[in-house]
């Protein structure tokens, strides 16, 4: 089940990049930098209190920031 607190930035088939919440069909924004993507995703993860999370080129995750209650807490 989607967390529709999450926000995903990836590159889209045309080569542009969007920021997009999970869950979605549509990209919440697109431009034409990957920067400029993952900046929204940051900024609408830390709204909602949910995560960012940057998927490079080749398809995996290179990035990621929690906002708000992070679920797994370190100890010390």
């Amino acid at each position: 089940m989607p967390d529709k607190k999450n926000y995903w930035t990836q590159q889209r088939p045309d080569g542009k990049w969007e920021s997009k919440r999970e869950g979605a069909t549509r990209a919440s924004k697109v431009t034409d930098t990957q920067s400029d993507a993952w900046v929204h995703s940051r900024e609408k993860a830390a709204e909602t209190k949910g995560e960012a999370f940057l998927k490079g080129r080749d398809g995996k995750i290179r990035e990621r920031n929690t906002y708000g209650k992070d679920p797994y807490p370190p100890k010390g």
